[in-house]
């Protein structure tokens, strides 16, 4: 096992950056409306990293002292190497936090083992509580699955978040039902803003539902909402209904950016080091690893992108990423 050095690097304003968001492919069994066009096309998988490649990059990260790693995809349980994967993040020094970003699909074959692997929260994007409703934003598989999966999810003994994209002239209506499940389960109902990424842009800025009346109606229905903690749960800030044994986040990169505390940067299925969300700017890990780089080179790219990593986004300026969507970026 390798040891975590000393000092950590940080980035040039200071911040500790140990969170790895890892895109493992941009393939999907779904095709959300806000996230890719519905003719979407993927990568070739000789195009995308290997589980060569995984094992050599994964432990330099640990190296650089980073304590959680979060599976994206794409559809991240339709990588056959995922089970292998969570177990090598799981057994990184410091131990790490290993989460999923998935739709719940295959939860229900995937959950228990994934728990055993060292898995211990998963994050379900689940937009409606209506079949219609979820299979005209999911434009895929249905209801009924997805909440087969969530149920395993939390039946495995993980941690369990529900993500809902709030989309005007699509699903408002599933605002309150949404809401509620925190009143019967132990879990964090977290409501996102809709970010402009490349071809769904227009979508994403005429559609986009900003939280404040998001949580202006959840107050006009349940009365006012308890702050849960006084600091961000990652990017959520986090309430309560009165009395829920759940709680609701609310993610606002677009009104109430949380760049000064972002501490994550994210690795994609084609293996380039993205260093904002939000920016074009990338590493190529692809090109140092099929060149033959060692691992004092790798650590090298890894502490550049750590240093190069921007204070934040330009929103507010109308200026975002155009050279990727939402897909082959994991979020």
């Amino acid at each position: 096992m390798i040891s975590v050095p000393e000092e950590i690097p940080l980035d040039a304003y200071g911040r500790r950056i140990d969170y790895l968001r890892i895109s493992l492919t941009d393939a999907c069994n779904l095709r959300c409306v806000y996230c890719m066009p519905k003719d979407m096309q993927f990568l070739p998988e000789r195009d995308k990293l290997q589980m060569a490649d995984y094992r050599r990059l994964l432990p330099l990260f640990g190296r650089l002292g980073f304590k959680k790693f979060r599976f994206t995809g794409g559809e991240p349980t339709l990588h056959p190497g995922l089970l292998e994967l969570v177990s090598l993040c799981a057994e990184l020094p410091g131990d790490p936090l290993c989460a999923l970003t998935t739709n719940a699909i295959r939860l229900p074959e995937l959950a228990r083992p994934l728990a055993r692997a060292g898995l211990r929260r998963i994050n379900v994007s689940l937009d409606s509580l209506d079949p219609q409703r979820f299979e005209r934003m999911a434009r895929g598989p249905s209801l009924a699955q997805a909440w087969e999966g969530v149920l395993a999810a939390e039946a495995a003994g993980l941690e369990v978040k529900l993500n809902a994209v709030m989309v005007r002239n699509f699903n408002e209506d599933d605002l309150l039902p949404l809401a509620r499940l925190s009143q019967r389960y132990p879990w964090q109902i977290r409501f996102l803003e809709m970010m402009p990424f490349a071809e769904q842009t227009e979508f994403q800025h005429t559609r986009g539902i900003k939280n404040r009346s998001v949580q202006e109606r959840l107050e006009a229905e349940f009365g006012a909402l308890e702050p849960v903690g006084d600091r961000l749960d990652g990017e959520a800030r986090v309430m309560r209904i009165p009395g829920a044994p759940g709680s609701l986040g609310f993610i606002s990169p677009v009104t109430d950016p949380f760049c000064a505390s972002c501490n994550r940067m994210r690795l994609t299925a084609d293996g380039k080091l993205r260093l904002c969300l939000l920016k074009e700017d990338e590493v190529n890990l692809w090109q140092a690893l099929r060149s033959g780089a060692g691992d004092d080179d790798l650590l090298e790219l890894l502490k550049e992108g750590i240093r190069r990593k921007p204070w934040g986004h330009e929103l507010a300026n109308n200026r975002f990423a155009q050279n990727r969507a939402m897909n082959q970026i994991g979020g």
